[in-house]
């Protein structure tokens, strides 16, 4: 067993060495199956990899993943986020902390049509930040409120990391998505919380919009979200009442952005083709990273890597909780240098049966993982967020990291509470199948 675990450690060391020496993700995950195979077994490894990549390329849950990319990718082109922060801000610019709930509640609505962090970030950022710097705010809690709300599109549905996760671990995608409200809204409260409490204690770093707006007022302005919660509503009232499959709501999503794109006059030939080709090109990548990480999943279970580690971490006598902060810690560590995608692909194969034979639910697990991995992403030096602020506003990446940092803390928090409460992850998905 002990040189099982040598060799796994080594096929590991050669798969980060390949990522950090700039080769693409998937090649280097058929490297590291290739390796294991020759090293560990007379497999045939030809065979095994048509076999693994054939078998994880149909997978029907897979279909949704290209549909609700589209969907992110017609919209980021539209007025839409526009119109989001314009019909928030008069809603929310008299709370304590100000415009930066604008952020927060932006960044968790454009989540639930995104999908992705980068792009929720980016989004929700190009709207606020010229205006928070024109009205006074602190900076350092501005790009911090949208490093750690960006992340929000990984957890708060249609996430596509629950996608990969959903089709790595073959649980229920709209489980998953189901699964993420609740912890995505309780997030939300705790950075909302953490800015009134900073808004109230140093007014100056964040002052409330100086005139009283009417009623009618902000009535008139909400008229704005309607497209955004329609849209929403669509997409996630499909799923959660049972009338759609993942991957059906996805195709009313995208029928519905197609609409709201014609109706904002930003659909012409040239969006429509810069939208497909994107999520064309994100979807392959992504698509060929999940069948790479098929093929290297079996061959390590060829090898025998994954029972020789189960065996030898079951011999620590950890407790479940022991278990999962030994996990977060490998987590956080990867996220240092991997992003989420490969972080989950690279170690679900070898988690999985350790969580399992720890009494954890894996649609749990699948939220307590994502929430890591919304860490990995405001964490240098490959954290995205970070990297899409730093951009943005052109400062540094130290001094962008130190202004995320709380909201690192408070995602911690978050995974404490659904630690110690699991209710908040299963209680809205107990009654479906």
């Amino acid at each position: 067993m002990a040189e099982t675990l040598i060799y796994g450690l080594s096929v590991f060391s050669v798969i980060v060495a390949l990522l950090a020496g700039g080769l693409w993700v998937a090649p280097a995950l058929i490297a590291g199956g290739c390796l294991a195979l020759y090293a560990l077994t007379g497999v045939p490894v030809g065979s095994l990899l048509a076999s693994s990549i054939w078998d994880a390329s149909h997978h029907w849950p897979l279909t949704a993943l290209p549909l609700f990319v589209w969907m992110g990718e017609i919209l980021f082109r539209s007025r839409l986020s526009s119109d989001l922060y314009q019909g928030l801000a008069p809603m929310l610019g008299r709370l304590p902390g100000g415009l930066l709930h604008v952020n927060v509640v932006g960044c968790g609505v454009m989540a639930s049509i995104t999908g992705s962090s980068a792009v929720t970030a980016a989004t929700i950022g190009r709207m606020s930040l010229p205006e928070l710097d024109r009205q006074g705010y602190d900076q350092r809690l501005a790009i911090g409120s949208l490093a750690g709300s960006g992340t929000l599109g990984l957890l708060i549905p249609p996430s596509i990391m629950m996608i990969v996760y959903g089709v790595l671990t073959q649980q229920s995608i709209a489980r998953l998505f189901i699964a993420g409200l609740l912890p995505g809204l309780m997030l939300m409260l705790l950075f909302a919380g953490y800015i009134a409490a900073r808004a109230i204690l140093s007014p100056e770093a964040a002052p409330r919009l100086p005139e009283r707006i009417s009623l009618w007022a902000k009535l008139w302005t909400m008229r704005r979200l309607g497209p955004v919660f329609a849209l929403m509503g669509l997409v996630i009232g499909a799923i959660y009442g049972g009338v759609a499959t993942p991957t059906e709501a996805a195709t009313l999503g995208v029928l519905g952005a197609l609409a709201i794109s014609a109706a904002y006059r930003t659909l012409n030939w040239h969006s429509f083709r810069d939208a497909l080709g994107a999520a064309v090109r994100t979807s392959c990548m992504i698509t060929f990273i999940l069948c790479s990480a098929a093929f290297l999943s079996v061959a390590l279970g060829f090898a025998g890597v994954p029972s020789a580690l189960s065996g030898a971490i079951a011999g620590w006598d950890l407790s479940p909780y022991a278990l999962l902060l030994v996990l977060t810690g490998l987590y956080l560590f990867l996220g240092c240098f991997l992003e989420g995608a490969s972080m989950m692909v690279l170690t679900l194969p070898i988690v999985q049966p350790l969580v399992e034979a720890a009494g954890f639910d894996m649609i749990w697990f699948g939220i307590f993982l994502i929430i890591c991995i919304e860490m990995a992403q405001i964490t240098p030096p490959v954290g995205m967020n970070l990297f899409v602020l730093q951009g943005m506003t052109g400062r540094s990446l130290p001094l962008i990291f130190r202004s995320s940092l709380p909201f690192f803390v408070l995602m911690l928090v978050a995974l404490i509470l659904i630690s110690l409460v699991p209710g908040i992850v299963l209680w809205p998905v107990g009654g479906l199948t």
